[in-house]
């Protein structure tokens, strides 16, 4: 990832909509297994997304997520369920942790998640979370999480090979150089139930230790690793009561260190972290800001980074770069259209998100991009649409700035 030099250039924040065909066959291959016929509808989609990315002015895509398995239009959580089947040590259980309603409570000192559903924003709106006519989690497919019972292990070599050939195909194809693959990270890996580590810090250096080898090997294959951390700034949420952020500072502090164990020896500029604050469509009013935790966010070994930055509960925090210096070499990918909103923001709009970042930081280290993914949040006409807007919003923005 380097610096810009006669453009903004333009990414996204990774999972994009999976096509009917690749919905069914994902469902299918629960029953089936992996199949040489789905081997070869997964790489013809992938080829597929690759250029329809670049149509739209993307510069660096990726594989859409489509090897991460979504067998349902309206997902939230392909993100993270997709590691299940790349780890070992994990076993089954009938819990859907997005329903779960088993209650947890933090103390000074003390951290600890509680479930999805006792969350402090979902209980202020309880109402309007429990209301199926509200669009908040509305239409979301009912997925269990497995539980750790044993030593984790990293088993998916076939399956992160399988990511890294059918992106690099995508990308010859489309006559481009550079694209990305998402990553779950230590931190947002820890969060799966855990009935085998006896620490907090074992758990989080077990996923950081199975992880590496995902890291390691799209690396290897001459790609850029994403790695997906919500857990930084989203789990402010899901600790009850509001903790003293001394506290949270000192929980996220150890699952930076992991992160950056399991980043050790690999090379940054092959590395992008992504921060949002979770991609339901709530209202989100128990948000840490951007500014208590970005100190954190920029101890993570990486060459860019990725966060929320055009969702109105988030939009405003552009301004933390005027008090934050960005570290030399590093560049930074906000987000300026929004997966949270159906409404498809206008180019001139986008230009002006990027421009106010390229003031603050210079236009060399800006990559445009979205708040989070697309893919399972929006219906598919409207995320690409709002990928037409950032690719024209870019170009606008050149102008301005070249």
């Amino acid at each position: 990832m380097p610096q810009n030099t006669d453009h903004i250039r333009a990414t996204h924040a990774g999972s994009l909509p999976r096509t009917p065909e690749l919905i069914a066959a994902n469902a299918a291959k629960e029953a089936d297994g992996i199949t040489p016929e789905f081997l070869e509808l997964l790489e013809a989609s992938v080829v597929d997304v690759v250029q329809r990315q670049k149509d739209l002015g993307i510069d660096i895509p990726n594989d859409g997520e489509y090897g991460h398995t979504m067998a349902n239009s309206v997902d939230y959580g392909a993100w993270w369920n997709y590691s299940f089947a790349r780890l070992g040590g994990l076993e089954p259980t009938d819990v859907d942790r997005w329903a779960d309603s088993e209650v947890r409570r933090s103390s000074p000192g003390n951290v600890v998640l509680t479930s999805f559903p006792d969350r402090r924003d979902r209980q202020q709106f309880s109402e309007a979370y429990n209301d199926p006519s509200s669009g908040i989690l509305a239409h979301r497919k009912s997925v269990t999480q497995p539980k750790i019972a044993g030593p984790l292990t990293y088993t998916g070599q076939d399956l992160v090979a399988s990511d890294a050939n059918n992106l690099k195909t995508g990308l010859a194809a489309a006559g481009l150089t550079d694209g990305f693959v998402a990553s779950l990270s230590p931190g947002s890996c820890a969060r799966v139930a855990n009935e085998y580590y006896k620490t907090d810090e074992e758990l989080v250096y077990a996923c950081a230790d199975a992880m590496r080898e995902e890291y390691k090997a799209i690396i290897d294959a001459g790609l850029t690793v994403q790695l997906d951390d919500p857990s930084l700034a989203e789990s402010w949420d899901q600790i009850n009561p509001e903790p003293a952020l001394e506290d949270y500072l000192k929980f996220i502090q150890l699952r930076v260190e992991a992160t950056n164990w399991a980043l050790r020896d690999l090379p940054q500029e092959q590395i992008r972290l992504h921060v949002c604050w979770g991609s339901w469509h709530g209202p989100h009013t128990t948000d840490i800001p951007f500014a208590d935790i970005l100190g954190s966010v920029l101890q993570v070994n990486a060459g860019a980074y990725s966060f929320e930055a055009a969702n109105v509960r988030h939009e405003h925090e552009w301004r933390v770069w005027e008090d934050t210096k960005l570290p030399d070499g590093k560049l930074i990918i906000p987000g300026v259209v929004s997966h949270a909103t159906n409404v498809v923001e206008h180019p001139d709009l986008v230009a002006d998100r990027i421009v106010r970042f390229a003031d603050v930081v210079g236009r060399e280290n800006v990559i445009a991009s979205t708040d989070c993914g697309l893919g399972g949040r929006v219906h598919p006409q409207i995320a690409y649409a709002k990928l037409e807007a950032l690719g024209e919003g870019a170009r606008r923005a050149t102008k301005r700035l070249w």
